[in-house]
């Protein structure tokens, strides 16, 4: 199914890669997209991540290994082998190469060992997963690694275009830390509606409670979330319920006084417990509900949504794997059964040997978290994002509880972006906006299908106004397929998929836990903007533009490629493998063995009996009970970070459990200069953004251009990109086709910056 390598957008590239595990991913992005990905060393050959390369039993360092380094636009090693490659970057200037490791090289946790629990616990992932004071809860398989994969994706498709253009390469020693902290739920990140953008330090210490965000209902054949978010979607939650009186107060338009009503959920929940999954969703999306039926992952996969899309593809060698995130030109981007050698063609154009975007234009028609991502992504690597907004549909993340629409979450979301408001249900409006197109390379968007076209700006008239420019949409359940229409957000997305279900506590089944999670928003607007960054660099070479779709739920299934086959999410089986409690209030240690060796290491230090007994994970999962009980006691008088050094001292992958607000003054997190704090002219608060995209001394650290008020650069924008003088801005402007910053917002901005105390 799909294209053959060379009709890919990366044919041509040649990638040699030494990577194994979960962030063997980082190729298989570039795999997908066309690109020759040679491996190296044992070859893992059943791993999913692993799928559609070349594999290769000799080293990376053996003559065949440093050949087809010698000739590869891109080498990734994990970092123990980078010494032996690094003569490289002398003799090939333009070569784009990364050390991979769990904590980057030389830091104060290089030694440490990694497996996805501990990632969680050090990103601060984990302080939020679970309910209330219980013990936290580790997500379902190993979505911290394979999200810190797309963060790298993106980063060396960035480095090669630029690279391509200009000759200079780059080198990156990237951490799986950083690209989790990053890519999966950077809680200094954009949050939705996650935490109504309420800086970090006013948010709870514990686990969130049982409560209404996302609400989950049972019904007559299981169970089904909602997301009422924007006032018209609760007006059609208002209408199928028959419109009660006592919901009928326009106080009820306002998602905080939804959330604090204590008889609006039991009343939905009466109202639910007689419907079947099928009917909600029928009828719920009559009425303009955003809603979705929990299925678990055989579920999603037997859909007739799923089948429509060839979401899944089974290989010549009979395994079932997801079929790739991507579609490009409408064509799926899966596992190849075998590359196709293509000829690289010359660069047209030069690029930028600095940031490698700058120079690029990009109009941001993205919302929420999966489009503001994508466009900040390439703003941070130069671009000159544009984002477009209207006064009638405000982007959902300005919702904040300061009533001028900026936040920090909106902050760090939108930083390096100018606004632009801009009516497009005008026919001024939109001749102009086309006219912005003609000098655009890049269109982002994350509307549900066929939003633009109803505005009369559809693919083919984005086209028409630039035959040149690389569109990139996004949406739930991607642009074909029963599912298509449906309003999806990332809640909705783990809800139907299966992971939702499988997100809860073993003991209650009502436990659902990914209530405050923004997943797979993140690491979709990677996927988006790795997509967008292909179709440039093809563009390098042919001149043609370009079109990439990336469905949400795809991004997820493809994370749980190791369960497609067997149709359930399952938890690890071995022991111990999760959170303990540790000396402290509320404190927590993740603690996992890999294998036997690691077993014996941590029985000897906890004083197991009998522990060579247990030589293999089934045994250790059998007596799991017994092991919590001795690791528990020999915590209970530690410290989780006294307990993880002890551990990683032995070789016994550990951590203590973070909270956000300790990240910054961390020290790796200080160490590494991951961190930076932003001021912002219309908040009194700082925002915290991140110092780069993946480390290294390669590549200039991102521009600090702080997030726009909606429309704040209406007129200096397109006087710049399309030379309209003062006159023909004031006139548009007067008629209603420009939308700068509304007065009362300045007001709003103004009277907040006014109340910093003396």
């Amino acid at each position: 199914m799909g294209t053959i390598a060379a009709d890919r957008p990366l044919a041509g590239i040649r990638i040699v890669d030494a990577v194994g595990g979960p962030l063997a991913a980082i190729t298989r992005h570039l795999a997908d997209l066309g690109a020759r990905v040679d491996r190296f060393g044992s070859s893992e050959a059943a791993s999913p991540w692993q799928a559609g390369k070349v594999l290769h039993d000799a080293p990376v360092t053996s003559d065949e290994g440093m050949a087809a380094a010698r000739a590869a636009h891109i080498v990734v090693v994990d970092a123990a082998l980078w010494p032996a490659l690094a003569p490289l970057r002398g003799q090939r200037p333009d070569l784009v190469t990364m050390a991979v490791s769990p904590f980057g090289t030389g830091t104060c946790l290089s030694d440490w060992h990694a497996t996805g629990p501990v990632i969680h616990a050090l990103t601060a992932m984990l302080s939020r997963s679970g309910i209330g004071l219980n013990q936290p809860l580790l997500p379902p398989g190993d979505l911290a690694q394979l999200c810190a994969a797309a963060q790298a994706g993106f980063a060396l498709v960035s480095a090669l275009y630029r690279a391509l253009g200009s000759g200079r390469g780059a080198h990156f020693d990237f951490s799986a830390l950083e690209g989790a902290v990053q890519a999966l739920d950077p809680g200094f990140g954009i949050n939705g509606s996650a935490t109504l953008g309420k800086p970090v330090g006013l948010l709870d210490r514990a686990r969130p409670p049982k409560g209404t965000l996302y609400p989950i209902f049972p019904c007559a054949d299981g169970y089904v979330r909602i997301c009422l978010l924007a006032k018209r979607q609760w007006r059609g939650m208002f209408a199928w319920m028959g419109e009660p009186e006592q919901f009928a107060s326009p106080e009820f338009d306002q998602l905080a006084h939804r959330y604090a009503s204590p008889d609006l959920v039991p009343y939905m929940a009466a109202f639910f417990a007689t419907r079947t999954r099928a009917e909600c969703e029928r009828d719920g999306q009559a009425h303009g509900v955003p809603i979705a039926g929990l299925r678990d992952l055989a579920e999603f996969i037997a859909s007739d949504h799923a089948v429509a899309r060839g979401a899944v593809t089974t290989l010549a060698d009979g395994r079932v794997l997801p079929n790739g995130m991507t579609t490009v030109d409408g064509a799926r981007m899966g596992p190849l059964a075998a590359p196709v050698e293509a000829a690289l063609g010359k660069a047209r154009e030069t690029t930028s040997d600095g940031l490698p975007f700058a120079g690029l234009k990009v109009l941001d028609f993205g919302v929420i978290v999966v489009g503001a991502e994508q466009s900040r992504l390439l703003g941070d690597y130069g671009a000159d994002v544009l984002k477009i907004e209207s006064q009638a549909f405000p982007d959902g993340s300005r919702q904040s509880y300061l009533r001028h629409g900026m936040s920090v979450s909106f902050g760090a979301g939108h930083r390096n972006k100018r606004s632009v408001g801009l009516d497009l249900r005008s026919d001024e409006g939109r001749a102009l906006f086309l006219d912005l197109v003609g000098q655009a390379d890049v269109v982002c968007s994350n509307f549900k299908p066929g939003t633009l076209e109803k505005l009369g700006l559809g693919r083919d008239v984005l086209r028409a106004a630039n035959p040149r420019i690389v569109l990139s949409e996004s949406s739930a359940f991607g642009d074909s397929g029963p599912w298509s229409g449906r309003m999806g957000y990332g809640p909705l997305v783990r809800a139907a998929t299966g992971l939702t279900l499988a997100w809860r506590y073993d003991n209650d089944p009502t436990s659902f836990s990914d209530a405050i999670t923004v997943y797979p928003d993140h690491v979709a607007g990677r996927i988006c903007a790795i997509g967008v960054v292909a179709l440039l660099i093809r563009r390098l070479r042919t001149g043609q533009g370009g079109l990439s779709c990336v469905s949400q739920a795809e991004v997820m299934l493809s994370h749980f490629a190791d369960y497609v086959a067997q149709g359930v999410i399952t938890p690890v089986k071995d022991a111990p493998w999760g959170v303990f409690p540790a000396s402290g209030e509320d404190e927590w240690v993740a603690v996992t063995v890999r294998s036997t060796a690691d077993w014996l290491a941590l029985a000897g230090v906890i004083g197991f009996a009998e522990a060579a007994a247990l030589d293999s994970a089934d045994k250790r999962f059998s007596a799991r009970d017994a092991i919590r009980a001795a690791l528990t006691s020999w915590l209970a008088s530690r410290t989780p970070a006294e307990a993880a050094q002890t551990l990683q001292a032995l070789g016994v992958p550990a951590a203590p459990m973070l909270r956000l607000a300790e990240l910054p003054e961390h020290p790796w997190y200080r160490e590494r200069g991951f961190f930076r704090a932003e001021d912002h002219p219309w908040m009194l608060e700082k925002v915290m953004g991140e110092s780069f995209v993946a480390y290294g001394a390669d590549m200039p650290p991102p521009p600090a251009v702080p997030a726009p008020l909606a429309g704040e650069q209406t007129l200096g924008a397109l006087g710049d990109w399309l030379g309209l003088d003062a006159a023909t801005l004031a006139g548009l402007t007067e008629r209603g086709v420009l939308e700068p910053t509304a007065e009362a917002v300045l007001v709003e901005a103004r009277k907040h910056l006014a109340s910093a105390p003396a």
